[in-house]
């Protein structure tokens, strides 16, 4: 009997591994690192994480019930953010970059941050983020809209709460205040939402970390964990929506699933860069944003050297 159990304790472990590798060995990788002279390593572990415009993959009965708009060719990052993990203990952290910070991209004069990703990609991208923050990326990993809709379905919807009354049709919802379950579309439109929002594209960064916070602490629940279809299935849809850079590690990407997991109970950190002026007028982009120039060299000198962070009061808003 003892032997039995032994088995079976053996072969669900075995299970437990075998899943999310076979998922990670399905993963579509892509060439982020640039050429050329890059930042010295910092201590702990920076990555990119980013969240995508891309339809590629969804039908267009697809993009009608998630309500993204037709694909109208080409990409840009529909999110970006630096997910930092210690090496000594501090508390894991996420980081998002305005996505229309007013930033130099190499070969490409200034522009917003997210022209970046439209220019030339992962590779472009990674270059200019490691340029503005003078942060070295150790890795990259991109989620595109069809991706994070099939990721929550997976799990049965995903626990939200919602601060204030959301009905934006462009993005698909009309959300009552409150805790609640979303299920894909939803917890879609809910991330992509901007219009109806008083805080414009930061609070929609607030929000996109939440939600990648309530997606992990909702994977690594027991839920998930002991009911193998959801956990198959997550793992699977995972594995779709998701790219990763060609020198990402499965361990590392854990690891950023690690931090997100750690922002949905409490114990991360999520925050934006500092920002002085939402209203910047430029010459060739339109309105961007500027960050406060003295505030975010301190943030990324704090990464940099893997000092303990402290997160700003809920709300803050640039002046």
């Amino acid at each position: 009997m003892v032997a039995l159990v032994a088995l079976v304790l053996l072969a669900w472990v075995i299970f437990l591994v075998w899943v999310p590798v076979s998922a990670w060995n399905r993963v579509e990788r892509v060439d982020n690192v640039p050429a050329g002279d890059r930042p010295a390593a910092g201590r702990g572990s920076t990555f990119l994480l980013v969240g995508s415009d891309s339809r590629e993959g969804l039908t267009q009965a697809q993009m009608t019930e998630l309500s993204t708009g037709p694909d109208e060719g080409g990409k840009r990052t529909d999110s970006i953010m630096l997910v930092h993990v210690s090496d000594h203990g501090a508390k894991p952290s996420i980081v998002s970059i305005p996505r229309d910070s007013y930033v130099p991209i190499p070969g490409h004069g200034s522009n917003k941050i997210n022209a970046a990703y439209a220019f030339g990609g992962a590779k472009l991208l990674t270059q200019t983020v490691e340029q503005a923050t003078g942060l070295r990326l150790d890795g990259y990993l991109e989620i595109g809209f069809g991706g994070f809709a099939g990721v929550v379905d997976s799990l049965g919807g995903v626990d939200i709460c919602v601060a204030a009354k959301m009905n934006d049709p462009k993005a698909g919802i009309d959300l009552s205040p409150g805790c609640q379950t979303l299920n894909g579309p939803t917890a879609l439109g809910y991330v992509r939402s901007r219009y109806t929002d008083p805080l414009g594209d930061f609070g929609r960064a607030e929000r996109q970390r939440q939600f990648l916070g309530a997606v992990m602490k909702k994977a690594a629940t027991p839920a998930t964990v002991l009911v193998p279809w959801r956990y198959t299935a997550f793992a699977d849809s995972a594995a779709k929506g998701l790219v990763v850079g060609e020198d990402t590690s499965l361990n590392e990407a854990v690891s950023v699933l690690q931090a997100m997991r750690a922002v949905g109970n409490g114990s991360g950190l999520s925050m934006q860069v500092p920002v002085a002026t939402a209203a910047l007028n430029t010459p060739n982009a339109g309105v961007a944003v500027k960050w406060n120039t003295t505030q975010a060299k301190a943030l990324f000198t704090a990464l940099r050297d893997d000092e303990d962070l402290v997160a700003p009061p809920a709300g803050t808003t640039p002046g």
